[in-house]
């Protein structure tokens, strides 16, 4: 099974851990915010919203705030 087959928790926790990673490894808050969106889209499809949508404006105000 592909990433993109993927039970959409597991894709919205491996998107989110690879922004967050992106970021760590200094990819740039553009790279890691790409991430975090998708993993957010994947949540708005999945149903998901309420529960990531939380987790990725923490880390989105982060981003921001870093520069």
């Amino acid at each position: 099974m592909s990433t993109d087959e993927a039970d959409p928790r597991e894709r919205i926790q491996q998107l989110l851990v690879q922004g967050d990673n992106r970021l760590k490894q200094g990819a740039g808050a553009a790279k890691a915010r790409e991430s975090w969106e998708r993993a957010l889209a994947v949540a708005v499809e999945a149903g998901l919203e309420q529960r990531v949508r939380p987790l990725v404006e923490l880390r989105l105000a982060d981003a921001d705030r870093l520069g």
